[in-house]
């Protein structure tokens, strides 16, 4: 069973896994979407990640398909039994300019979006689901702080933003005497990306690329990718054929082939599989981490909820990062 943690900061009571649900409504059709989602309440979890873009870029089926498909399995069960997080001021997949949307005006009307696909009031952690740093930070820190007094989010934080932003923004909210970003989401996960790969495939921020300074002073980290899309496993069943462009592309590199051998050898000594450890190397981190995973079927769900039980010692921590 997954354990709780209270976020820091926050008065939320957190699984130390949060389930990624950006595939519900179109890769996932609502009956798989359903099984995955029991699972993982009947593991002890409860915390859900979503994003009001999520399944915009599928043609043919409604906007914000994987919220509408969440709220549709969350209806009837007690709001104080899951911790809901979704994000807001993502592209506009449907227009497909990829223009910037950080705004005040963006945020409220995403922010209404959510909570009308969701079918509740509140969300308890509100992301920013990208920057715009062209734009002052205090416009956007003002309307986050003004939703929470509305009583429209709970707590608020920050995904893809990058290290000096995120900064600036706690600046300004201490300034006006706020606690500002209590969480970060970037991209982390024991592969190493290619940074080159991430600005196609994956754009955002990495977290070795100085976020860790974050973590220690203080803000939890619940990363994406957290599974490195489980391409330590397909390497090491010699099928690196089956993995997508994308994961090759941001993926199978030498730095990352070296981390196999200690992989093996830390699977055979806790007698558990290479994706368990991946994981594993997140869920140990001696900082608040919290890994967003995703799930196709719900014994995939339940491989990675029992890895969340493994716990890997400093040693071993560095072994693998250091590989």
């Amino acid at each position: 069973m997954l354990q709780k943690i209270t976020l820091p900061g926050t008065p939320l009571a957190v699984s130390r896994l949060c389930l990624g649900t950006n595939m519900f409504g179109s890769a996932l059709e609502r009956e798989r979407a359903a099984q995955i989602l029991d699972a993982f309440f009947a593991g002890g979890g409860n915390f859900i990640d979503t994003a009001h873009s999520y399944g915009d870029w599928v043609p043919g089926i409604p906007n914000a398909a994987s919220e509408r498909t969440l709220g549709a399995l969350l209806a009837g069960r007690p709001r104080t039994s899951y911790v809901l997080a979704t994000k807001g001021c993502e592209f506009d997949y449907r227009k497909g300019d990829y223009a910037l949307r950080v705004t005040p005006e963006c945020l409220r009307r995403d922010l209404g979006g959510s909570l009308e696909a969701l079918g509740i009031d509140r969300i308890d952690l509100y992301w920013l689901h990208r920057d715009d740093p062209s734009r002052p930070v205090g416009a956007i820190v003002d309307a986050l702080i003004a939703e929470q007094q509305a009583g429209r989010i709970g707590c608020f934080g920050c995904s893809n933003w990058s290290v000096p932003r995120i900064m600036e923004a706690q600046r300004y909210a201490a300034g006006i005497g706020h606690a500002g970003f209590v969480a970060c989401q970037p991209m982390w996960g024991l592969a190493v990306p290619d940074r080159e790969a991430m600005l196609r495939f994956a754009p955002g921020g990495y977290y070795e690329d100085g976020y860790r300074e974050l973590h220690v002073a203080g803000m939890p980290m619940i990363p994406y990718s957290g599974q490195s899309r489980g391409v330590f496993s397909k390497l090491a069943e010699g099928r690196e054929d089956a993995l997508g462009e994308d994961v090759k592309a941001l993926y199978c590199s030498e730095t990352n082939r070296r981390k196999l051998p200690v992989l093996r050898e830390l699977a055979v000594r806790h007698g558990t599989s290479v994706n368990a450890v991946v994981l594993a190397y997140l869920c140990s981190q001696p900082l608040v981490t919290i890994p967003i995973i995703g799930a196709s079927s719900a014994a995939q769900l339940g491989d990675s909820i029992a890895a969340a039980a493994l716990r890997l010692d400093a040693t071993e921590l560095d072994a693998l990062r250091e590989a």
